[in-house]
């Protein structure tokens, strides 16, 4: 006996290995394919997951993957039912003798179900992959509509840079004038008191207003308009310019007169007293935003034929000309229009978008958007007739510093067009 324990006798490391396949084969003998029935269950719940998360795909696409959505949900709904039913969750309690039967049908459901989701993934994986692409496409169209609208945006700047800056040759040219005004003093001291001249503010005579700090353009305007008018004497121009430019103007046109009997009245708009930001809501935030205040005295230039009335009380009626009109006929009919009570008349232009309203004024701003068709006709700016009476019963210029003190954060006007 001895010797039989002896050949016996085992190490420990071997009897704690033996010890621990004993105790996994008695659990294991508890259910018969327990671990199966983890397996297949683990597999179902791996199953579920995917197809929600191609459903949670589907979904985000909304309209292109919408029969793709019903597919995945339904097979997901349809193997969550599975493992649902009571016999099947028998399966999964430790204490209970596993039905081999119930086992089997489970297995045999349960690959069917992972078989036809399969093939649905592999039918839609082309599907997807279109759709990703689309995205990335989609995605690639947004940014360069993007960079459009950035290149949009810096070209309107350009624009009106290259537009409404002075070139080389005409500033010269102002520096000559100036220069000329200085060497010359006693020779101009007259046109100190122009202001005194009567017909400047003689409602009977056809007056011009001109907002320019272009010499020879506004040259060409008025030397244009005298040379077909068939009574030059009773037509009244006023030029309005900027300071540095308002001598030059005056040198050009004491040395260059279009004839002798025409007025031509050459004024600052910084002479008028209304000219402050604290009456003038436009140019106060031109002051206040660091972007346009290089630009200020060109863009007020533009807006001050909202000031008409102001700058000239006394007169009735008042065709504007902008710097870059040529007069081809007698203008003096435009004043004998019955305008009917109304403040403003001009040639009223649809051939383009760029025309319409949408392309003057900031129709992201609610109140724009409710008050304004963004389609509508805009006009002609280079030639407009005010009815100043009309204009100041109608409280236009009141009107005007409303709709600019509605939108202090939001411009209703694109600050970036001078018109």
């Amino acid at each position: 006996m001895q010797v039989g324990i002896e050949n016996t006798q085992v190490s420990p490391s071997h009897l704690h290995t033996y010890v621990a396949r004993t105790i996994r084969a008695l659990k294991s003998d508890e259910g018969p394919g327990r671990s199966k029935i983890e397996m297949l269950f683990k597999q179902a719940r791996e199953q579920i997951a995917l197809a929600n998360a191609y459903a949670i795909y589907a979904r985000k696409e909304k309209i292109e993957m919408d029969k793709q959505l019903s597919n995945f949900t339904a097979h997901a709904n349809a193997i969550n039912a599975l493992m649902s039913q009571p016999q099947i969750r028998a399966l999964q309690d430790d204490s209970a003798t596993v039905d081999e039967e119930q086992l089997k049908m489970f297995e045999k459901e349960l690959k069917d179900h992972l078989k036809v989701t399969r093939q649905l993934m592999a039918d839609s994986k082309e599907l997807f992959d279109n759709q990703m692409k689309i995205q990335k496409l989609k995605d690639t169209i947004f940014g360069v509509e993007d960079q459009l609208a950035r290149a949009k945006k810096y070209g309107e700047l350009s624009n009106l840079i290259a537009g409404r800056s002075t070139p080389k040759s005409l500033h010269c040219l102002s520096m000559r004038l100036l220069e000329e005004r200085i060497t010359n003093e006693p020779k101009y001291l007259e046109d100190e008191h122009a202001a005194s001249v009567p017909e400047f503010s003689d409602a009977s005579l056809y007056h011009y207003a001109i907002l320019s700090d272009n010499v020879l353009a506004s040259s060409v305007v008025v030397k244009s308009a005298i040379l077909n008018s068939q009574n030059p004497e009773k037509h009244v121009f006023h030029i309005i310019t900027n300071k540095m430019n308002m001598w030059a103007m005056k040198v050009w046109f004491k040395m260059n007169p279009p004839n002798n009997v025409s007025h031509i009245e050459i004024t600052s708009m910084d002479d008028y007293t209304f000219f402050k930001s604290s009456y003038m809501p436009l140019l106060q935030q031109l002051d206040s935003d660091e972007q346009y205040r290089n630009l200020k005295y060109r863009l007020m230039l533009k807006h001050l034929r909202f000031y008409l009335p102001e700058m000239f009380p006394r007169l009735r009626r008042m065709l504007f000309l902008d710097d870059d009109v040529v007069v081809q006929k007698d203008l003096t009919s435009l004043f004998q229009i019955n305008m009917e009570g109304k403040v403003h008349a001009a040639v009223e232009i649809c051939s383009a978008s760029f025309n319409r309203y949408s392309h003057y004024m900031n129709f992201s701003h609610p109140l724009i958007k409710k008050k304004l068709n963004p389609n509508a006709c805009a006009w002609a700016y280079g030639m407009n007739l005010f009815d100043l009476d009309a204009w100041r019963k109608e409280k236009c210029t009141e009107k005007y510093h409303y709709w600019q003190t509605q939108v202090r954060a939001t411009p209703v006007f694109f600050p970036n067009l001078s018109r």
